[in-house]
């Protein structure tokens, strides 16, 4: 049986240049994953910050020993996006996922990578993809645990992959919340997203949670947690199990899930020592479940199946 491997997806978020570089050096001397994520998917605006550091960050992750995907923009909309897009296209060596259409187009017939943004529903798409050179399908968020299954049976040489950790996101826009939220325009946005790293924490009425804002990007204010399915996601054909990176100690989070993953901690204790670092994460897996998508299986007295 193939091991199971983890990776680290893109991170969403606008965190300043320090910040990400002291994040991949952590994620290169001393974090056990296999695949790391570089690229920005939210917001063009946000790519001349870090771009320039990219070949040092992807060259210092692969000597490593880390193989490296760069995480393409996942709503493309001006023209100038489309030539970055051709741009990235062209890059040797380097697995590319594809979070819009258009980035799809551009990679068909090479290795490439589907990204969750992209609809892989069913098993025509799926083999549909892989005839055009997809190698790895990371499958959207709110597919339910049967049709994971379905799909992981249908695939051949294609891996599939599933997030269990972090925030899941629920929608983006041409337009800019974050900024609007500000009293400001998205062309003069003055990048507030930066200053909520994990994302702009949005509440009802009445004060309960119930979504995170990310610049152009919709987030759900519960954060993903499917510790106890990853045995039920194996036997459904996932091999790559993805992690979102959040302003939190993802060198501790990450060793957690490949101690379960090696058998070495159970999904309880992986809970129980997630809780210890951060009390207030609110944890869902509902999507998973066929239930409303915050929902969290076990709180609701059904044995996890």
């Amino acid at each position: 049986m193939t091991k199971s491997r983890l990776a680290m997806g893109p991170i969403l978020f606008h965190w300043d240049e320090n910040h990400k570089k002291d994040f991949y050096a952590k994620v290169a001397d001393e974090i056990d994953i296999d695949t790391v994520h570089v690229g920005e998917v939210v917001c063009a605006k946000r790519m001349p910050f870090f771009d320039k550091h990219l070949p040092d960050i992807i060259e210092r992750l692969q000597a490593a020993g880390k193989e490296v995907v760069l995480s393409t923009l996942a709503l493309v909309m001006s023209e100038r996006e489309i030539a970055q897009l051709r741009e990235i296209a062209q890059m040797p060596d380097l697995l590319i996922e594809a979070n819009d259409m258009s980035a799809f187009g551009l990679l068909s017939g090479r290795p490439h990578m589907i990204g969750p943004y992209i609809n892989t529903y069913n098993e025509s798409t799926l083999e549909y993809f892989a005839s055009k050179g997809a190698r790895r399908i990371s499958l959207p968020w709110e597919l339910p645990m049967s049709s994971i299954a379905a799909l992981g049976h249908a695939r051949k040489s294609t891996e599939i992959e599933v997030q269990v950790f972090g925030r899941v996101p629920l929608a983006i826009s041409a337009r800019c919340y974050s900024a609007r939220a500000h009293g400001l325009h998205k062309d003069g946005c003055r990048y507030v997203c930066g200053d909520a790293p994990d994302g702009m924490d949005v509440a009802t009425l009445d004060a309960t949670p119930f979504l995170a804002v990310n610049g152009l990007q919709t987030l759900s204010s519960h954060y993903i947690e499917l510790s106890a399915d990853v045995d039920h996601l194996k036997a459904a054909g996932v091999e790559v199990f993805r992690i979102s990176p959040h302003n939190l100690d993802m060198v501790q989070i990450t060793s957690l899930y490949r101690q379960l993953l090696d058998t070495k901690i159970d999904s309880h204790e992986l809970r129980d020592r997630l809780h210890e670092m951060q009390s207030n994460l609110a944890f869902s897996d509902g999507f998973l479940h066929s239930l409303p998508g915050a929902a969290l299986k076990e709180t609701l007295g059904q044995p996890v199946e």
